[in-house]
């Protein structure tokens, strides 16, 4: 479906990935100069990857990397972006370390064509494993998923480990979502070496493009980062693997796992929603039997 003929309403859609150093100003350049070379390549809708502000943080619990959060508002990153989007007349989802008040949130401002800031949405499911411990930083999202009306088409943004639950894709397509993005941070498991997901991770996210018939965007950083820890230095090496996918969960274009890469991919939006209507997988929903899905052991509630 990318790229056809027609009058449809196409939409292009890049992902960028690269390796992040531990100073912000130069990952932010970083950023700005894939998302110019994005654009150069056709992109509408530009996707940068989770936390791209400096090293993932989260290898280690360290009460000095609080300090690394910002609030919402006056955020010099998403300003920046906010200025670029507006310049560039296009759309641009900024993944960032929210501090509101005495709460903290692993955040993405979605940012419009012309720089207007249409609203946030805070990271919902939060993982807390070797490498991976984000529960003590981040606080469970409370915004709900979203759907973002932007100028070029109606997206959905959920954030790295959302991505491994099939409700999160759903819930953003049944708000109207054409198309779903997916910043990350995910790479090797300090735990064990021999533990690679990178292929687990990509058929989650093509079954939920498939399910929900609407092309995905997933945007993941390269590179190696250690931090030093409570218990000495952690390392994860971060697999890339950047993708974009089609409407029915195909992979069009895959970066790979060690260059600086950016992906772009025009769909027609109205042929996919053609389709989706369709194939009928809304239209045959089953909602009044779903109510299990509210339970932890999969029993029906009295």
């Amino acid at each position: 479906m990318a790229g056809g003929g027609g009058a449809g309403r196409k939409v292009a859609v890049a992902a960028v990935q690269f390796a992040c150093t531990d100073t912000v100003s130069d990952n932010v350049a970083t950023a700005e100069r894939l998302i110019r070379e994005a654009h150069k390549k056709g992109a509408n809708i530009v996707l940068i990857q989770e936390l791209f502000e400096g090293h993932y943080f989260c290898q280690a619990q360290r009460m000095d990397f609080f300090q690394r959060a910002k609030p919402y508002k006056e955020n010099p990153t998403i300003m920046r972006m906010q200025n670029l989007a507006k310049e560039l007349d296009i759309v641009i989802p900024v993944s960032f370390f929210e501090e509101a008040n005495n709460a903290h949130y692993n955040s993405v401002a979605i940012i419009d064509a012309d720089g207007t800031d249409l609203g946030l949405y805070r990271k919902s499911h939060i993982p807390d494993g070797p490498g991976y411990e984000e529960k003590f930083y981040f606080n469970p999202g409370d915004t709900g998923f979203k759907a973002f009306k932007t100028k070029y088409a109606t997206i959905g943004v959920g954030i790295c480990w959302d991505q491994w639950f099939p409700e999160t894709a759903r819930a953003m397509v049944l708000q109207g979502a054409e198309i779903l993005f997916y910043p990350t941070a995910i790479g090797s498991e300090p735990q064990d070496t021999n533990l690679d997901s990178r292929e687990h991770w990509k058929r989650v996210m093509q079954g939920h493009a498939g399910a929900n018939l609407v092309p995905l965007v997933a945007s993941n950083r390269i590179g190696r980062e250690t931090v030093e820890t409570e218990h000495g230095n952690s390392t994860i090496k971060f697999y890339g693997n950047s993708f974009i996918a089609g409407p029915t969960g195909e992979i069009i274009k895959l970066a790979n796992d060690k260059d600086e890469e950016v992906l772009v991919v025009e769909f027609d939006l109205d042929e996919i929603k053609s389709t989706r209507h369709g194939w009928g997988i809304f239209r045959d929903r089953r909602p009044d039997l779903y109510k299990v899905l509210l339970t932890l052991d999969g029993q029906k509630s009295s």
